[in-house]
């Protein structure tokens, strides 16, 4: 279904060749979400104030350990699409994709705080956000469920390529007969010159389908 509604234009687009593509998005293009849905969707949300129109200013791309891949389409409204698929990397592997807002950012100071926040900040059974509790979505078998290590490349439109390394762990809330906003917790840690570039970050996110979204190439 998604590659019936994203087909790529044929003419030749002028961005960065490197850069990860799906679903016909792609550095230096454009989406547009649905106006009424993002209107009857943010009284729910933690959001407020959301774009329905947005440039992809970064491209992000995770190889996940499930043999999937991740997508992130990094914008200007402070948010980023992402696009999960599972069996390969084009339109018709799609198994998820979702809006994801920055909540808060946080520097991580010392060695000391970065190891607590991996042991015991980031995966736990439940998570409180602004009054509401989220609840842990990626579960271990054990008693212990640890964050999950991935590790994103980035694409930037100056031609700029870095390395992340992410800890993160999937939580959720109910917020409708079969609507849930998620919470994405992250550790994320990044080389710069000789230095640990680290920090603690909460994004929120919700689900969307093939009908919100408009390429605009």
């Amino acid at each position: 279904m998604f590659s019936k509604l994203f087909g790529k234009k044929e003419e030749e687009k002028a961005h960065q060749p490197n850069a990860p593509e799906i679903m016909g998005l792609y550095l230096g293009g454009s989406f547009e979400l649905d106006a009424l849905k993002l209107k009857l969707s943010e009284p729910k949300l933690k959001i407020s104030g959301a774009a329905s129109k947005h440039i992809i200013q970064a491209v992000g791309k995770v190889a996940l350990d499930t043999g999937g891949t991740m997508f992130r389409f990094y914008t200007d409204d402070d948010a980023f699409l992402q696009v999960v698929t599972d069996g390969g990397e084009s339109e018709n592997h799609i198994t998820d994709v979702k809006l994801w807002y920055f909540w808060e950012t946080k520097t991580v100071g010392d060695n000391a705080q970065w190891q607590s926040l991996i042991e015991n900040g980031i995966s736990k059974p439940s998570f409180e956000l602004d009054g509401d509790t989220f609840v842990r979505v990626w579960d271990a078998l054990g008693d212990k469920s640890p964050p999950v290590a991935m590790t994103e490349t980035t694409y930037e439109e100056d031609d700029d390529i870095s390395t992340t390394d992410q800890f993160v762990m999937l939580y959720e809330r109910q917020i409708g007969e079969d609507e849930f906003e998620a919470l994405l917790v992250a550790g994320e840690e990044k080389i710069v010159g000789n230095n640990h570039d680290r920090c603690f970050v909460l994004s929120t996110g919700f689900d969307l389908t093939p009908a919100d979204i408009t390429i605009n190439g």
